[in-house]
């Protein structure tokens, strides 16, 4: 801007100090709310202190770490150590702990706001949410909260997983992964388990340790989660440890659908690894449950004594049919995993399975593996015929071998 003079206007000295001034009282007054906001939290009892953090969380979701900055005056830090603090202090009995959660969450997902983070660790967060994992009191929500929270710490960096798996991470995590009633945390545990097994070398093994030992729990969410993620680190880990055998082949007693299709899927996987034949020799064994323990119970229909009595399906039962409908999984898609089942004499396993009358869906896995009128030639088999091929004796790998030097025709009904 010019004066009709012709030179360049300066603000004067006194217009400076005025604006300088106004500046200072605006940042003053700023400061005051600050200080104002941060002794009404110093004073307030919980529920007070909820209020608060529910106001702040409706008011600063999703905000960058300017965005912070300037709704504190450049005082964000300040605010984010009263809630560590408070955490530390209430975790094992708070009962608005989600809410303290989702507030700090705030700072730790701020775009830009990485000093929180480092904040947050310093001061002994990270120990916090696990150990929050770990305990009874807190609810589902509160733990699933926590699971979020590490996420956002993962997500980091490499150094940032090592430090919670360091902590015992791995262990916590499996642990409210086998256990929880929740699917969507189990679905967020598995995601971060996922994470830590991944660009991170060190740790990769615990965590696919962790894994497999989640396999025997009770929950078929966090069984079949378990079963994803050791088939997404299967390329990361390498060759996979005997100690997953037994853990895979036992989900397969699962009556959960789902269950048996991620174990079959990840069975697949294993195929081009070492542990190939002892899974195979495992899945034939299963074909011919130990008679005591195959024995199915009985139920009355009624109070009757005359009626009839209905035969329920042992879980050995449902382990031979998810078996045979493993194996017929395996050899459809490769040549060399069927003529080795072959060798183990699969095709005895599958006879008997197919002649089990106490399970049908055992006859039916059986007989598609065995590709014989696979549908329907189950459903038509009397029980003399039945136990005629119960007790069935074929030995399939030396009928080839008598076979070979006549150079002679493939004998009628072979399998290949």
């Amino acid at each position: 801007m010019q004066r009709s003079s012709g030179l360049v206007w300066q603000p004067s000295a006194v217009e400076s100090r005025a604006k300088y001034t106004m500046t200072s009282v605006n940042e003053q007054e700023a400061i005051r709310k600050l200080m104002v906001f941060l002794q009404e939290w110093d004073n307030a009892h919980k529920v007070a202190r909820s209020q608060i953090l529910d106001n702040f969380i409706k008011s600063n979701d999703k905000k960058t770490e300017p965005d912070l900055e300037l709704e504190f005056s450049q005082g964000a830090s300040l605010f984010l150590a009263r809630l560590t603090v408070w955490l530390r202090m209430t975790y094992t009995y708070s009962t608005c702990l989600s809410k303290l959660l989702r507030s700090i969450g705030i700072f730790l997902s701020a775009a830009g706001g990485c000093r929180y983070l480092t904040e947050f660790l310093q001061m002994g967060g990270l120990l916090v949410l696990l150990e929050i994992l770990r305990l009874n009191h807190p609810s589902e929500e509160d733990k699933r909260e926590s699971v979020k929270l590490l996420q956002l710490i993962a997500d980091t960096g490499r150094m940032y997983k090592e430090l919670i798996c360091e902590n015992y991470g791995v262990q916590s995590l499996t642990k409210f992964l086998a256990t929880s009633n929740s699917a969507e945390a189990q679905k967020d545990v598995q995601v971060l388990l996922d994470c830590l097994g991944h660009e991170n070398p060190k740790y990769q093994n615990q965590v696919y340790k962790g894994l497999i030992a989640v396999l025997p729990c009770a929950s078929p969410g966090a069984q079949q989660l378990a079963l994803q993620t050791l088939g997404n680190m299967q390329a990361v880990v390498g060759e996979a440890p005997a100690v997953l055998v037994e853990p895979v082949l036992g989900v397969l007693r699962s009556v959960h659908p789902e269950v048996q299709c991620a174990a079959i899927q990840l069975l697949k996987t294993l195929m081009s690894h070492k542990v190939r034949t002892t899974l195979l020799e495992g899945l034939v064994a299963l074909l011919t449950p130990p008679r005591k323990e195959a024995i199915a119970g009985c139920i009355d229909t009624d109070k009757d004594p005359t009626s009839l009595c209905l035969r329920k399906p042992v879980l050995v039962y449902i382990q031979q049919a998810a078996a045979a409908k493993a194996i017929g999984e395996l050899a459809k898609e490769s040549a060399e995993v069927a003529n080795e089942l072959i060798q183990l004499r699969v095709v005895h396993g599958l006879i008997v399975a197919a002649g089990n009358l106490d399970h049908m869906a055992s006859q039916r896995h059986a007989s598609i593996s065995l590709q014989d009128s696979a549908e329907t030639w189950y459903t038509k088999i009397n029980p003399l015929q039945a136990k005629e091929l119960a007790c069935n004796t074929v030995d399939i790998p030396g009928d080839m071998a008598r076979m070979q030097p006549t150079g002679g025709c493939r004998p009628k009904g072979a399998v290949t």
